[in-house]
């Protein structure tokens, strides 16, 4: 990731970025929320796990990042085995392990390079699972082209880091790559959720390492591309008001970016 785009991280962020960091934005989100949607009832597993007071002070964010209904629309069960590819702070591995409970696990992923650049992230989410309350959390760090678990998952999530696999810190990776290895990650019926910033419609991947956006429709050609089925999407953190052309980090749109929550099925 560009030096100036680590500058502007590290200085103390608020919401909505993405690429590698020591401290990820997009997890010290405190904005306020976009534009939402009618959210129902949580499912029990979700609504507990929302209300634990383990997951410390991030519940503050709940209302800006809507995890616990995103966590809903995924499906997330008691029981379940998840893949939260890369973790960042670990807001969305708390809400994850929580739900799916003890018989449940996480699986921490951090492809290598951006590993490299966010140690102190990976440092303290690598301490998470020795803790009482998240022992159900493990962590590892893979090559870019790797994403395996000791078993097949029931989830693979990524939140900001889609449009990272095409930029040249991560090896200018076509998403295809991605996209096959979730796809063998997962059991026959899981889930693949994405949730990135989007970018200006037509654009395809022409602004992943400027603005940090990608097309929502290219991303749903590709994943369907490696063998998943769309199933839908949210409105969650739809923002109307975004201006695409603009960068994720602009004062104009930080913390309030247009982003897309895509949800595919795995056939069987």
């Amino acid at each position: 990731m560009k030096t100036t785009i680590l500058a502007v991280l590290l200085a103390g962020s608020a919401l909505a970025a993405c690429g590698p960091t020591a401290a990820p934005a997009n997890d010290t989100a405190t904005a306020p929320a976009n534009d939402t949607a009618p959210t129902g009832t949580l499912p029990p597993n979700i609504a507990a796990a929302a209300a634990d007071p383990a997951r410390g002070t991030v519940t503050a964010t709940d209302a800006a990042r809507h995890g616990p209904e995103i966590l809903a629309f995924a499906g997330v069960k008691a029981g379940d085995k998840v893949i939260d590819l890369i973790p960042g702070g670990g807001y969305w591995t708390k809400l994850f392990a929580k739900s799916v409970g003890p018989s449940g696990h996480v699986y921490g992923i951090w492809p290598q390079p951006y590993a490299a650049e966010a140690r102190s992230n990976v440092v303290d989410y690598q301490k998470l699972g020795t803790t009482p309350d998240f022992a159900n959390v493990s962590a590892s760090t893979q090559p870019a082209t790797s994403l395996t678990a000791a078993e097949p998952v029931d989830l693979v999530f990524t939140a900001q880091n889609y449009h990272d696999y095409p930029d040249k810190f991560m090896g200018s990776l076509d998403p295809s790559v991605f996209n096959k290895l979730a796809f063998a990650a997962l059991k026959p019926g899981g889930t693949l959720l994405i949730i990135d910033h989007a970018a200006a419609a037509g654009s395809a991947m022409r602004d992943t390492d400027t603005l940090h956006r990608i097309d929502p429709a290219t991303v749903k050609s590709q994943v369907v591309a490696a063998g998943f089925e769309f199933v839908g999407e949210s409105p969650l953190l739809a923002n109307k008001s975004d201006d695409h052309s603009l960068a994720v980090f602009d004062k104009a749109v930080r913390g309030k970016t247009d982003q897309f929550i895509y949800k595919f099925r795995k056939p069987g």
